[in-house]
Formats: structure tokens, sequence, C-alpha cells
């Protein structure tokens, strides 16, 4: 959760009943990821009154995805569910999720967005361009319309957390794995309250993760790109020589003119794309963790009392480039005597 006062009490009255429903042990585990509004305030106000819920608060802004690493590294139950706040995915098909993970002995079952007619033009317009390439570069087991709203088993978490990479995207992440998976369609809602924390700056380095991270297509588009320049200074050195020839030296300005812009502009291409891989390399040579835990409720007394009214929610303060906002929800294992 990033800034999410407005959508929390929604958000809870409809994934509490949702969860005692089912009839099994749980936790929801809220990852607060530097929250500047009343998001903290308000979660542990909820929490007077549902011991359930697990509050993960991060030190500072640490995007979307690590917030969801937090989540998935210290979720203990047999299932785990990632879900944006928003309420944008529906927290009912939980039970469709664990429903059929449990039915057909499934590790993996994803959400995928069937209606997306509540977002804009735009965003269905630049999702559909994302989910096309990403599918042609890793793969076509990457589902299409398939975000962070999905069912892991405990392997698949455990698997997830053995992986050394810095920059994740699991939506790319999870397919790789290979373990059976299932899918479940719902319709994108409408935002419930508040603004997308998810600008175009954070959808365009997504991409450009996910394109960097899983394949080595854009060094081979340089190569392409190096070759192509070459056979065009093959056929503008045939032209100058034969303008050479006949005496028209003057004239050809033009043709070299163009010819050395065309040249830099393939060599800038080329070292932009070699510098984003280095950056990888530089990132992992780092080793730096991608979050830091401020506080976590698991290592603190629980506390059960009556529900707490939180007080009236105030406009969320606006951030700039901010990750969105993730909860996960675990069954927690039975304990054995």
């Amino acid at each position: 959760m990033y800034n999410e006062e407005e959508v929390l009490p929604a958000l809870v009255s409809r994934l509490r009943p949702v969860l005692a429903g089912l009839g099994v042990d749980y936790e929801v585990v809220a990852v607060d990821d530097g929250s500047t509004d009343r998001t903290a305030e308000l979660l542990a106000a909820f929490r007077l009154g549902w011991p359930e819920l697990r509050i993960i608060g991060l030190r500072r802004n640490s995007g979307h995805q690590a917030a969801l690493t937090a989540g998935l590294d210290r979720a203990v139950g047999a299932y785990v569910v990632s879900i944006d706040a928003d309420l944008q995915d529906p927290p009912e098909k939980i039970v469709d999720m664990l429903v059929l993970a449990r039915a057909e002995h499934l590790d993996i079952v994803y959400g995928i967005r069937a209606d997306r007619a509540s977002d804009s033009g735009f965003k269905r317009w630049t999702a559909g361009l994302y989910y096309r390439l990403v599918r042609r570069l890793a793969g076509p087991s990457v589902p299409a319309q398939a975000g962070d709203f999905r069912l892991l088993s405990r392997a698949a978490v455990d698997a997830l957390k053995a992986l050394p990479d810095q920059q994740r995207v699991y939506r790319l992440l999870v397919p790789w794995l290979g373990f059976p998976s299932g899918e479940v369609t719902y319709e994108r809602a409408p935002r419930s309250a508040g603004q997308s924390k998810y600008p175009l700056g954070r959808m365009i380095r997504l991409a450009v993760d996910s394109v960097t991270g899983f394949s080595a297509a854009p060094l081979r588009i340089a190569t392409w790109l190096g070759g192509f320049a070459f056979l065009v200074c093959l056929a503008l050195m045939a032209y100058t020589l034969s303008a050479h020839a006949f005496q028209h030296t003057v004239p050809g300005w033009t043709s070299l003119f163009i010819g050395v812009l065309f040249i830099g502009a393939v060599q800038l291409i080329c070292v932009g794309l070699l510098g984003e891989y280095v950056g990888r390399i530089y990132t992992a040579v780092q080793n730096r963790p991608t979050y830091f835990i401020g506080h976590d409720t698991a290592t603190e007394p629980a506390e059960r009392t009556e529900p707490a009214e939180p007080a009236e929610s105030a406009q969320p303060a606006e951030r700039e480039g901010s990750a969105g906002s993730s909860a996960l929800v675990a069954q927690r294992p039975r304990q054995r005597s």
C-alpha cells in the first residue's frame, strides 16, 4: 500500500468477509510502502479488531515490485495471494483461486483481466503492446492480461525467494518457474477511491526492466542496426566515389551530412542499450537490498480488543513516482500437535 487512506475502509469491508468465509486459518500481510498519509495510522486502528491483519512498514518508498518482494519473503501461508489495495482486482476471486488450486493441484493461479473497459483507451493500448512484447521476448508461457493478482503455493513462493534477481518483474518471473498453473478471469473494476500510484514513468520503467531482465534481444537489435549502418556506409561510399569520378563532389555534402547523422544515431542507440545491461550488472554486483523493513507487527505482542473506528480520512498527499499499492493474503498452515 502506498498512500491508500481513502480506499482502506472499502478494502477491509470487502476482504475480511471473503477470508472469514474460507473456513481456514489465514493472515493478511499489508505492506505499507513508505506511505506519507494516514495509511499506517488507519492500518493500526483496523488491526485492533482484526488480529489476522499483519502490518509490514517499509522505511521508504521502495517500489511496487520491491514491496511485493517484502511481503512474499515474510508470508508463511501454505498459499499466498498478492492483490493491490485499490480494489480493481476483486477480493472475491480469492475463493475461486483457492478452490481451483486445490481441485487441480496447481501451484499458480493467475487472475486474468478479461474486461478492461474501466481503463482508459491509452492504458488498454499500452497494456496490449506490453504483453505482446514480453510474450514475444520471454515466450508464450507469459499469460496475456495477467497483472500481480495471483495465487502461489508455498513451493512457488520458496522458488521465487531462492532467485538472485535484484530488479524483479513477477509478471515474467512467475511463469518462468514452470509450475502447474491455471487461470481465473474477472472484470477489472474502476479504482475504488484515490488516485493511481502507477504513473506513465513507472510503466515505462517496468517495460524496460521486463525486456532487459529476460531477453538479450536488445543487444541483437544493436548488432542488426550496426550491420544495417555498415550497408548504408557502403552505399554512401559507392555514391561518393561515383560523384568524385564525375566531379560532383560539392553537391554531395547532403548525403554525407545525412550519413554522419545516421551513423551517430545508431552508435548512440547501441551505447544506450549496452548501458542498460551494464547498469543491471552494476546493480547485481552491489547486491544492495531492494527494501528495508521499518516494523513488522508479527514481532509485536498481539492485542485483541473491540474494533476501533478510524477517524475520518483526510485527502492523501500526492507524490510523484510512487510505486502503487500491494497487499498479500496468506493462508496459515495449521499447527500440528
